[in-house]
This record gives structure tokens, C-alpha cells and sequence, in this order.
């Protein structure tokens, strides 16, 4: 790696490295997965070395690449093993939190997107359809949808 590519990649994780960590780990519920996902991210960056026309389109880039790479890891993880959260249990203090965390785990990978983009990093509406290439009413019907499921089966 050359020391351009090597300082941008450090600027990237000093940068965005806990967002991007966070909304990796809210996607997959496991270190292990998030930091491969994470290297992978870092490896698509420095391959396409993309020009950015600013810090937020550069930021949504990273966050929509990171999205990507937690699908891929959840598709491959449920043709081969299952979910475990019993590592997010020890960061999550209260019984409530730990319930709605697991329920936030059940859902698609679609609801799940836009309600970590949303309420966690605090994108409105408009830069989460940006950021995923989808229509503002695909993103309040995802956004509804995931809050319905959520209700249901906290209501039980």
C-alpha cells in the first residue's frame, strides 16, 4: 500500500470509523462480522479510490458501502449459522433496551437500514434516500413498516 493510500484509509477511520462501526454493528449484532465488514468497506474505498464532491457525499458513499457488505454478511450468515446476541447483552443496561435490540435484530434487512439510519446516526428522511438510492415515500414506508413490526411484538 502506498502512503496516499495508507493516510486516506487512517483519515477514514479517524473520520467515520465509530459511525461506520456502529451502524455495522447494529446490522450484525456480532464483532467478528463487523470488523470484516468494516476491512471490506476500508478494501472497496481504497480500490475504486472514489472522488467525492464533498465530506457528506463522501460519508454517505462509506455508510451505503458498509450497508452493503452487513447484507452480504447476513445473506451468507443465514445460508450458514445463526444469529447470536448474547454479546450485546453485556453493552445494554436495561431489560427494555435489551428487548428492543433483539427485536430490531428480527427485522429486514431493508427495516432494519432505515431505523438505524434514522434514529441512531439521525439522517431525515430525504438523506436516507440519498444515501440508499430509494425514493423518500420507500424510505417513510420502510420507516412505518419496521415501527409497526416493532410495536407488535413489543405489545406481546
Amino acid at each position: 500500500m502506498d502512503k496516499k493510500r495508507e493516510a486516506a484509509a487512517n483519515r477514514i477511520l479517524q473520520t467515520y470509523g465509530d459511525m461506520l462501526y456502529r451502524t455495522a454493528y447494529l446490522l450484525l449484532g456480532n464483532p467478528h462480522d463487523v470488523q470484516d465488514a468494516l476491512q471490506e468497506t476500508l478494501l472497496r474505498y481504497m480500490e475504486k479510490a472514489p472522488a467525492f464532491t464533498s465530506g457528506d457525499h463522501e460519508k454517505a458513499w462509506l455508510l451505503r458501502v458498509t450497508a452493503n457488505c452487513c447484507k452480504d454478511f447476513l445473506r451468507f450468515r443465514k445460508r450458514h449459522s445463526c444469529l447470536d446476541i448474547e454479546p450485546l447483552k453485556e453493552q445494554l443496561s436495561a431489560p427494555k433496551e435489551e428487548t428492543l435490540m433483539r427485536e430490531v435484530y428480527t427485522l429486514p434487512a431493508k427495516w432494519k437500514t432505515v431505523l438505524i439510519l434514522h434514529y441512531f446516526e439521525g439522517y431525515s428522511v430525504r438523506e436516507i434516500a440519498e444515501i440508499l438510492s430509494i425514493s423518500e415515500n420507500a424510505v417513510k414506508k420502510r420507516l412505518q413498516r419496521a415501527r409497526e413490526a416493532l410495536k407488535m411484538e413489543l405489545d406481546q
